[in-house]
């Protein structure tokens, strides 16, 4: 290989005019585009490649120098230059190194829909006494205007509600906490997929609860596991993320929603259901607090339908005597919901404007799932239509931490696997994220880098030597 393109190097440099220094990129660029040069490959010493080319040390320094910045080459102290991928990577347009590993929605760029969120939030504080009101201390849970609220958007994912017996809390994140701490004691099982949210890890990590993982399938978690653990490790829940379960993507189907049910029914295990993307199929399943409602707290909430920073979740529960111990709970810890996130909840529930929001962020999802089939589909890659992640399992010659380390740092928002695994054995796989605040066509670039880093994973391990 070296003899090759230093041949070829050495006689464009001879007939070119333009300084040296500046032509080694453009034929780094030239030969990694013709393949006479691939991702991963290693360039001669400096010594040896000043010397293949007939310039002096300096100037093959400098030029390679040049090509690093723009990003064509890794160079390792002692070990040397390795050649990176032709195509180039994108940021995330206004995105954060936290975001990167977060599950976001793409934003909608709708004009007319972005104006009317804009009327929404200030027609908010027209009125003087409506903005302080805003600022006093509220009753946990909501009030009865923001419950009915919730109570209708619930509605439509699944089926007749209670007011009554729903509760408005700050995110399902903390929705989550109140129930983990109201259901368990510290040293007590819940049951959870063994590929689950990372944030019930880390929740119950902070309250001592141990985490039996259930193996999944295509289909959800398995029934017989399920009951076993019924039988001999006795949990006090059953956590389940039913509809395109982060990360997998899977929505649990029908008949494994009816088994899961069943056995809950006869152990009498309390289900936490969390929904939180129960908002985006165009035809949403039939949930498990249809099929248990006396066992399930269904939770939902707006951070994976609009957008991350609206901190607003609703907890259907299956009593009303559960819904005043469970607002006992999230008083203690978090007093309540920011009544300015909730009341702008409620005015986009009531005008419309959260159901034109998830509609023109789920036309935005099928768009970049088109990508996703376009640049991955020669891999084995599992997402939906209405889904903005996806899981790709990855060849024996990628490293899932190093292959998602890798494509962060070009940009891509890749997770490896080990942060779902609620057990010791976490896949081969990644998951990634679609949407953000990157546009289309940085969803496209993004997805270019990982279909070429598949074809050629040398470039990874170049990176990491």
């Amino acid at each position: 290989m070296p003899n090759t393109f230093t041949r070829h190097w050495a006689q464009r440099l001879r007939d070119s005019h333009k300084p040296a220094y500046l032509l080694i990129p453009e034929l780094l660029a030239e030969d990694l585009a013709s393949g006479r040069l691939t991702p991963g490959d290693r360039l001669p010493p400096l010594r040896e490649l000043a010397q293949a080319l007939g310039l002096n040390y300096t100037t093959v320094a400098r030029g390679l120098a040049e090509a690093q910045k723009r990003g064509q080459i890794d160079a390792r102290p002692g070990r040397g230059s390795f050649v990176r991928s032709a195509v180039p990577a994108l940021p995330l347009r206004g995105g954060t190194a936290a975001e990167m590993t977060m599950n976001l929605p793409p934003e909608p760029d709708d004009p007319a829909l972005l104006q009317r969120m804009a009327e929404g939030c200030a027609q908010m504080y027209t009125d003087p006494r409506r903005l302080l009101a805003h600022l006093r201390y509220q009753d946990f849970g909501g009030s009865p205007a923001d419950r009915d609220a919730g109570a209708r958007w619930l509605s439509g994912i699944m089926g007749p509600t209670h007011a009554e017996r729903l509760l408005v809390g700050p995110g399902i994140h903390g929705l989550l906490c109140g129930l983990l701490s109201l259901l368990a004691r510290p040293g007590d099982t819940v049951c959870v997929e063994s590929l689950s949210y990372p944030g019930i890890k880390a929740l119950a990590t902070q309250l001592g609860i141990k985490l039996h993982a259930l193996p999944v399938d295509e289909e959800g978690p398995c029934p017989q596991h399920f009951e076993d653990a019924c039988k001999h490790v006795h949990p006090k829940a059953l956590y389940c993320n039913p509809t395109m379960l982060n990360p997998t993507s899977v929505t649990m189907s029908a008949g494994r929603r009816e088994a899961l049910a069943d056995i809950a029914l006869r152990y009498a295990i309390p289900i936490i259901e969390d929904d939180a993307y129960g908002a985006l199929p165009t035809k949403p399943p039939r949930t498990l607090a249809e099929l248990a409602p006396e066992l399930t707290y269904h939770v939902t909430g707006f951070a994976k339908c609009l957008g991350a920073g609206l901190r607003v979740a609703y907890v259907h529960a299956p009593t009303a005597q559960a819904t005043q111990r469970l607002a006992g709970a999230m008083r203690a810890l978090t007093v309540m919901a920011a009544p300015p996130t909730v009341s702008l909840a409620t005015q986009w529930i009531n005008d419309g404007t959260a159901t034109a929001m998830v509609q023109a962020i789920r036309k935005e999802t099928n768009a970049r799932h088109a990508l996703l089939l376009k640049h991955l589909s020669d891999w084995n890659v599992w997402s939906q239509a209405d889904c903005f992640h996806a899981w790709l399992t990855l060849p024996d010659t990628l490293s899932p931490n190093e292959a998602a380390s890798f494509w962060r740092s070009r940009g891509v928002a890749a997770v490896a696997s080990t942060a779902f695994a609620t057990n010791t054995a976490p896949p081969r796989a990644v998951r990634l994220c679609l949407g953000g605040p990157s546009t289309q066509a940085q969803c496209e670039q993004s997805l270019r880098v990982v279909a070429d880093v598949l074809r050629h994973p040398q470039q990874v391990h170049a990176s990491v030597m």
